[in-house]
């Protein structure tokens, strides 16, 4: 027997349905304890109010963009880059090697990279990509039908809002649990466009594949066996959350998503073609922009392996800003290890001179706490920190 709440988010009122227990992770709070207060549709202020920039959206002085952070003219050379066709030549190959020691720089001082030659089909990135603008292309009335509840961080509208007076993200999202298929909500995947479920299954399954691979790369960089990570993670646990960054005629005022860190063990970025650039990672305390290159991946490394490395290999806060004439497009895909699995520092990453620098813990219970908390830098991780003092 199927139970629900009507909630109200601005204008509008829906039904709500209560997911069984094990999506504890997926919807970790009772919906009718959470009021979130009026929740302006982006896509919608800018159809109707261009100029409009509503006061929840404006961002105290020290967390807004400034015009050199926007405008800094960093290249995406900055960025590494991993020819993943290199990687895939072989073990005692030159180019294999060379290739490894980028990765292994790549993930421990930047924790951010782009990959070309990923050998997923580049027809098949167009296809998820002209999907999801034809979902967020749709009359409101119809999103609204794929209403992200709130307290939850699946469906249509803005995730990881618990307050009526809390900042809110110039973003439109719509995020779907994929892997195991119990975190699945078969109430939120659209009927229209008529194409998008299938797509998005095909597209889940090559990244998937990817994510796979990679974990194997970076296994093999930090000098473990290259299966240590996904014999670990058991059943992992996969996500996709869908951005639409509307242009905003005060892009210094706003923020299309708030700095934060990812509680994945990998992310896989995809960008919109002809977008505007809107991530940017910090480093060396300065926002930088990432440039993405063209067919290529954004992945970071999430919070998930900082933890299972002692903090050799770093999550890297990140966050999105906005474009006065230009929108934004991403596709994310969040690969994590399975709720159940325990994790911790590997024995591999301790000495006299590193000490543990994180707890053990379900892996379950970090992920109900990532998605209780908003963002907010990378405060969600002290969760697994211990005291200088303490041991593992």
């Amino acid at each position: 027997m199927e139970t629900y709440v009507m909630v109200e988010v601005g204008s509008f009122q829906f039904i709500v349905f209560l997911l069984p227990l094990e999506f504890v992770s997926m919807a970790p709070a009772p919906v009718s304890q959470i009021k979130v207060g009026h929740i302006d549709d982006v896509q919608e202020l800018r159809k109707f109010k261009p100029a409009a920039i509503p006061e929840r959206f404006i961002r105290d002085m020290a967390e807004r963009p400034t015009l050199t952070t926007m405008d800094t003219l960093l290249s995406s050379t900055d960025i590494p880059v991993i020819d993943f066709s290199q990687l895939l030549k072989g073990k005692k190959t030159d180019e294999f090697q060379f290739e490894l020691s980028k990765l292994a720089a790549s993930c421990q001082d930047w924790g951010f990279f782009q990959v070309i030659n990923h050998g997923v089909d580049l027809s098949l990135l167009e296809s998820i990509e002209k999907s999801a603008m034809e979902f967020f292309d749709l009359p409101l009335e119809e999103k609204q039908k794929y209403a992200m509840a709130p307290g939850t961080i699946q469906g249509y509208g803005q995730a990881f809002v618990f307050s009526e007076d809390q900042k809110l993200d110039w973003c439109n999202m719509f995020a779907l649990g994929l892997i195991p298929h119990f975190i699945r909500n078969p109430k939120l995947w659209p009927t229209k466009p008529a194409e998008f479920s299938d797509t998005l299954e095909v597209y889940s399954k090559e990244i998937r594949k990817l994510c796979q691979t990679l974990l194997r790369f970076i296994s093999m960089s930090l000098g473990l066996d290259e299966d240590v990570f996904n014999n670990m993670f058991g059943e992992a646990v996969q996500a996709v959350r869908m951005n639409y960054y509307p242009p905003c005629s005060r892009p210094d005022l706003v923020l299309g998503l708030s700095p934060h860190s990812d509680g994945s063990a990998l992310t896989v970025l995809q960008q919109g073609k002809d977008s505007s650039v809107g991530l940017q990672i910090l480093r060396h305390n300065a926002w930088v922009p990432v440039r993405p290159v063209p067919d290529a991946f954004i992945i970071n490394i999430g919070d998930t392996i900082e933890v299972l490395t002692n903090g050799k290999y770093k999550s890297v806060e990140h966050r999105a800003v906005t474009h006065k004439e230009r929108d934004r497009l991403s596709i994310v895909t969040f690969y994590a290890p399975s709720y159940e699995i325990e994790l911790g520092p590997m024995p591999e990453f301790l000495d006299e001179n590193n000490p543990c620098k994180y707890r053990r813990y379900n892996h379950g219970e970090y992920s109900k706490h990532y998605v209780t908390s908003k963002l907010e830098g990378k405060k969600t991780l002290d969760f697994a920190k211990i005291h200088p003092n303490n041991s593992c």
